[in-house]
């Protein structure tokens, strides 16, 4: 596995494949880390000609953590009674980790394909 270097932090991210295959990349669903995409299915993604990228979300495997990090009740709760949650980080700064991670490995355009939140 590697590192990439995204927004001011670490990103835990796998290719496989062709580095001139079709870039793919996996978008797990949330709290779940890339490992969790079976490897028959990036295997058989590979074999059709996919240059396939797993990546672990911010706080999420072997990515960056944060601390302080609200419970989802708390979220719904504040939402609820008309407040802003305290988050140290949004939906919008996840799918720019995602963006920036194509950045970093110098893809202008990918297929994305996601699981539950990632997708």
């Amino acid at each position: 596995m590697a590192q990439a270097q995204v927004n001011g932090i670490s990103i835990e991210y796998e290719t496989h494949g062709a580095d001139d295959g079709v870039p793919l990349l996996l978008i797990m669903g949330l709290g779940v880390q890339l490992t969790r995409w079976p490897q028959g299915l990036y295997e058989k993604l590979v074999a059709r000609g996919f240059r396939v990228i797993r990546f672990d979300n911010r706080d999420v495997g072997l990515s960056q953590k944060f601390s302080g990090a609200p419970t989802i009740e708390s979220v719904i709760s504040a939402r609820m009674q008309g407040q802003q949650p305290d988050i140290p980080y949004t939906l919008d700064d996840m799918a720019a980790d995602a963006v920036g991670l194509l950045d970093f490995l110098g893809i202008q355009r990918a297929h994305i394909a996601g699981a539950s939140m990632g997708a």
